[in-house]
């Protein structure tokens, strides 16, 4: 009996700070309406894009990796499937269909029926206006456990054609030269890994006003 009552303030405070089960998002969870680079992992350049177009297939946006962790122009916003599905600081669970806006020109990331230019692999873009495209924008986060955790590395599996965000390593030439390649794959392995890098992130369960910064 006595043991009993040693272990009950254990286990209340174990409750008290979600620690039974897995109930609650950890402190590292990424939340919807936070802004984050991606780091591919395996090539170790950061997911980009910007005011450059293919010059083939779509003709839309291009998105590229680089391997500045400056850049600007490597910050996505993480956004729900709909509008008011991902409530901002809700974290993000595994298995959830989100969209990754570009945050410098409102594009989401897109993928579709396109021979991407170098590895003829399936063309990835970024597409839409101030936010909003179509059903090709819309990709699943596929990881191992309850929530996406910023030091997880995660996989992005696109919902209309099923293929992986993905690179490969080929580089571009002018007038984006050294950038590489991103495109998708029909399947998984080591080069579609990302895991979440620098950004603001906005905390779960408080004011969306209150964020970590990295």
């Amino acid at each position: 009996m006595r043991d009993g009552c040693r272990l009950f303030p254990l286990l209340l405070l174990a409750l008290l700070r979600g620690q039974c089960h897995g109930r609650e998002p950890a402190p590292g969870a990424v939340t919807c309406g936070s802004v984050l680079k991606l780091l591919n992992t395996r090539h170790n350049v950061r997911l980009h894009s910007h005011e450059v177009k293919y010059g083939s297939g779509s003709g839309q946006q291009s998105v590229t990796g680089v391997e500045a962790s400056d850049d600007a122009n490597s910050y996505w916003r993480i956004r729900g499937r709909s509008d008011g599905s991902c409530q901002r600081g809700t974290p993000v669970k595994c298995g959830q269909a989100i969209r990754l806006t570009h945050v410098n020109t409102g594009k989401n990331l897109h993928t579709h029926h396109f021979p991407s230019p170098l590895s003829n692999n399936q063309e990835v873009s970024a597409f839409g206006d101030d936010g909003e495209g179509d059903d090709l924008d819309i990709w699943i986060v596929q990881c191992s456990g309850t929530y996406w955790e910023r030091e997880d590395a995660v996989r992005f599996k696109h919902v209309g054609t099923e293929v992986f965000l993905s690179i490969t390593g080929e580089q571009y030439g002018h007038p984006i030269r050294g950038q590489r390649e991103v495109h998708g794959m029909p399947t998984a392995n080591h080069h579609n890994y990302w895991k979440a890098m620098e950004g603001v992130f906005i905390k779960p369960g408080v004011d969306p006003a209150k964020h970590d910064e990295l």
